[in-house]
């Protein structure tokens, strides 16, 4: 049975992208060329109310990929896979291609 986890308010949760280690001709990479914080966006979270109960929505959407910081977070294994909860102002972008 597979579960779902839907964050809560603004929470958003990234599955980290780990870059290749190797190219596909099998030449090895250096670690420090492609150290790139990033992950992809798996769910969010509704949003979150001001002081006055108006609602804000969250700022990153489904499959966006963004720059995460290098700590923080919380850490959530769901099956075999390994993700991470962040709130909307740990973000610090959206990569775009």
């Amino acid at each position: 049975m597979a579960k779902r986890l839907i964050p809560s308010l603004n929470r958003i949760l990234v599955e980290k992208i780990v870059p290749p280690s190797k190219t596909n001709a099998g030449i090895l990479l250096p670690e420090k060329t492609s150290k790139l914080n990033s992950g992809k966006v798996v769910a969010v979270g509704p949003g979150a109310r001001d002081r006055d109960g108006n609602h804000i929505p969250v700022f990153v959407k489904e499959g966006d990929v963004v720059l995460l910081p290098d700590y923080g977070g919380t850490e959530v294994k769901l099956g075999d896979k390994e993700f991470q909860l962040f709130r909307e102002d740990d973000i610090l972008g959206t990569l775009k291609e």
